[in-house]
């Protein structure tokens, strides 16, 4: 089992959508069984599978001891495609309960996920290097960083791989690539970000990147993935690719 926290500095950088649709991928084109984890209280990917966040459990009470992991975990429109919803307890977990008084509970999720039986389980983050971001990145064995061709986005890159160099010295976890999404190939500073993700991620870009595509945004509506709603769409096909290019990388 593989288990890849997805992250971010920023938001708006796709983060849940690659989550959402690398999972996908590879339940559906390479036959996988995937879990999702949605660790942000904003919950956008519960929603964007089509589940009210209002009424599903999230991972706070099995973090709490109150309750198991299997008690949180629903199916999705995909077969073998499950997901831990997110709620906005989430938000102030760690200083409440049982995980305030434990010095070690950002090792807590690791425990939680070991015994599970996937292929592979993806860890959508919150947009901040928060306990959150730091329980899921001690899980994981990989990570995946999400940025944007945008200032903001390439300027939070460093402080994240410094938070993620400072972990990988207690525990193993692996950059397994940086995703670029929203990317115009006539963008003109598409050089200087490029050179900025370079210095920051050596050799770590991966070539496929995904484009900007309305019909992702139209894909969260119906609560489906992309390949459900528009598989023909260009960021069906840079989906796609850039799963098959991780698959190769791990």
């Amino acid at each position: 089992m593989q288990i890849i926290a997805v992250s971010s500095f920023k938001g708006g950088t796709a983060k849940t959508s690659t989550s959402l649709h690398i999972g996908s991928a590879l339940v559906k084109f390479h036959k996988k069984k995937v879990l999702l984890i949605d660790f942000d209280a904003q919950a956008n990917l519960t929603t964007g599978l089509g589940f009210d966040p209002d009424e599903q459990d999230s991972m706070a009470p099995v973090l709490q001891g109150e309750k198991h992991v299997e008690d949180v975990i629903m199916p999705t429109c995909l077969n073998n495609l499950d997901i831990v919803p997110a709620d906005t307890w989430l938000e102030r977990v760690e200083v409440t309960g049982a995980l305030a008084a434990d010095r070690y509970s950002h090792e807590r999720l690791k425990e939680i996920l070991n015994p599970l039986e996937y292929d592979y389980i993806f860890i959508d983050t919150p947009p901040s290097l928060c306990w959150l971001t730091e329980s899921a990145l001690i899980a994981a064995s990989y990570s995946l960083v999400c940025v944007t061709p945008e200032f903001y986005s390439i300027k939070g890159l460093q402080r994240l791989a410094l938070f993620m160099n400072n972990i990988s010295e207690r525990h193993a976890l692996n950059v397994i690539g940086v995703c670029l999404s929203f990317w115009n190939k006539r963008g003109k500073s598409n050089n200087a970000f490029l050179e900025v993700i370079e210095q920051t991620f050596p050799g770590k870009l991966l070539q496929s990147k995904v484009r900007r595509d309305i019909s992702v945004s139209e894909a969260s509506i119906y609560g489906k993935p992309i390949f459900e709603t528009a598989p023909q769409s260009r960021a069906s096909q840079d989906y796609m690719a850039l799963t098959k290019e991780i698959l190769e990388r791990m």
